[in-house]
């Protein structure tokens, strides 16, 4: 049942979402009959879920077709501070690098939403006490494995949580348990086969059958993650691209939002 209340949130908001498409979507309307232009759109893998249900909705409300490209954290940042062609960027900061580029327009951020990393378990699995720090310290340490998604290909759940093995003093002891995967579905699809004890990413990506999502872990050690959109400064159409940004700050969208276990950051 605890997995079922987000996605229940979706429906309900998708539901919503429907039945105003003729509000507007905070802008101008495309001419009856004639399509927007399309939106391009490069964000990292932690919003996906959210934004995979956002767009049919806000389509349909302002004509612009939308085509997202998701990566990691890491890599999204450097698709675009090396001016690859796009509309629309969600990034997590740190990103001075993307704005030293000049490829996003400087003071047309946006801060989106933001999601903590959390633990998740084979589904009626155990599940350990992650509450506090001291509770979460003796649940890696006990845990036989323990997978997450790698650093190495820039993805920000595995830094996040790398830095928090590194907090809580146990970075060294659990070396021999640690999986590293391509990514949160991939861990997470570990964990639902029984292929590791523990799976570790954000929040928002643990929409994998299979799995009981244990809790975030403890602020104190975990800060969670923001997600902040940005204008690109090739946009071929920059109203439109602001548009779409001004949606997924709008009332309409944080129930997605919450409904993907992401906090609206506004």
């Amino acid at each position: 049942m605890r997995n079922l209340l987000p996605f229940l949130l979706a429906a309900f908001a998708i539901g919503n979402i429907a039945s105003a498409q003729t509000a507007g979507a905070g802008g101008a309307t495309p001419q009856a009959g004639i399509p927007g232009s399309q939106i391009t759109v490069l964000a990292p893998g932690g919003i996906r879920a959210a934004l995979e249900q956002l767009i049919p909705g806000y389509q349909r409300r302002s004509g612009h077709p939308v085509k997202a490209t998701f990566g990691s954290g890491l890599g999204t940042k450097q698709q675009i501070a090396k001016g690859e062609a796009f509309d629309v960027a969600i990034l997590q900061p740190p990103y001075p690098e993307v704005v030293a580029s000049g490829n996003v327009v400087a003071g047309s951020e946006k801060a989106i939403a933001t999601v903590a990393v959390g633990i998740a378990v084979k589904k009626e699995g155990n599940r350990p006490d992650i509450t506090t720090t001291s509770a979460l310290k003796r649940a890696l340490l006990a845990a036989e494995s323990i997978a997450y998604p790698d650093p190495a290909g820039g993805a920000a759940a595995g830094v996040s949580f790398e830095a928090t093995l590194k907090k809580i003093g146990i970075f060294d002891q659990v070396q021999s348990k640690l999986k590293r995967a391509q990514g949160g579905a991939a861990a997470m699809t570990m964990v639902a086969k029984g292929e590791a004890e523990l799976g570790v990413t954000f929040l928002s990506e643990m929409n994998v059958n299979g799995i009981d999502i244990d809790g975030p872990l403890p602020v104190e050690v975990s800060t969670p993650t923001r997600f902040v959109g940005f204008v690109s400064a090739h946009a071929k159409d920059p109203a439109a691209a602001k548009n779409f940004i001004d949606f997924l700050v709008s009332p309409d969208a944080a129930a997605f939002f919450q409904a993907n276990a992401m906090q609206v950051a506004h």
